[in-house]
């Protein structure tokens, strides 16, 4: 006959696996405050934050390359261009003749450098013609504020072409963009535009751009135990000056994105930099 070792282990194996199936149907279950209280602490805190932008005030500088390509294309339109019939809409001797021609010897120049015959003559209605156009032209504005030379950091009046962003120093000497925690029965942007005003005062005419948030930051160290998720939305200013109200925002600065960079945290600047503009 053949022994029945192996039958005895089958059923010692097949007691084995009730017994710890018993004894996980009979484990004990945790209390049901600890359940509540773990999903609680799980709960993260929302926030929306408002990025206030200036936009650009004057035209980009062109770089060299563009230049050239400007001076290249000016070049070959005046060159293929037909001449303006002046005779027709300036009476002969006039000072608007001697203005137009003036004007039009100073674009050939510019487009072919300097020419070899005379300017424009010494008549009477030259020099008067002459006169004038300077009268007119006045004083060219430039392109380097008052703001820019006393490197004042509220003005919005600083650095024209570039887009400008409002960030706020707290009472705990931290630099960031508005933001406000969520309530209850609230919107995220209607947290956005109700962060903005505890910061910034009432003298400020804003426009959100929309109700949907451009980006998301979230912090590595939670608070008091809470994920904390912070939306951003974006914002323009259109008129007036931001009056900080001392408690919640005690300083402000309106800084291009290079700026920012050397006033926040290292954490808070790789969250929020791809929501910036570089130019």
């Amino acid at each position: 006959m053949l022994p029945r070792r192996p039958a005895l282990q089958a059923v010692r194996s097949l007691a084995t696996e009730v017994g710890a199936a018993n004894n996980t149907l009979h484990a004990p279950t945790p209390p049901l405050s600890t359940t509540k209280s773990a999903v609680t602490r799980s709960k993260p805190l929302l926030e929306a934050a408002v990025i206030v932008n200036r936009s650009p005030t004057i035209t980009r500088s062109p770089s060299r390359f563009e230049k050239t390509f400007f001076q290249y294309q000016s070049r070959i339109a005046r060159a293929l261009h037909n001449p303006f019939p002046y005779e027709f809409y300036f009476k002969q001797g006039s000072p608007l003749e001697a203005q137009f021609n003036i004007e039009e010897r100073s674009r050939e120049r510019q487009a072919f450098g300097r020419l070899t015959r005379t300017m424009w003559d010494t008549t009477e209605a030259n020099l008067e013609a002459a006169k004038l156009a300077k009268e007119e032209v006045g004083k060219r504005a430039t392109r380097f504020t008052e703001a820019d030379k006393r490197k004042d950091l509220r003005s919005l009046d600083r650095r024209g072409e570039r887009n400008l962003y409002l960030v706020t120093k707290s009472e705990d000497s931290s630099w960031s963009f508005p933001r406000a925690a969520i309530r209850k029965g609230e919107f995220l942007h209607q947290t956005a535009e109700r962060a903005l005003y505890p910061h910034c005062g009432v003298n400020v005419d804003t426009w959100l751009v929309g109700r949907k948030p451009i980006g998301l930051y979230k912090p590595a160290e939670p608070t008091e135990g809470h994920e904390r998720l912070v939306f951003f939305y974006k914002m323009h200013i259109l008129a007036g000056q931001v009056e900080p109200n001392g408690s919640s925002a005690v300083d402000f600065a309106w800084l291009t994105k290079e700026e920012i960079k050397g006033y926040v945290e290292r954490e808070y600047w790789r969250g929020v930099k791809d929501m910036l503009s570089d130019s």
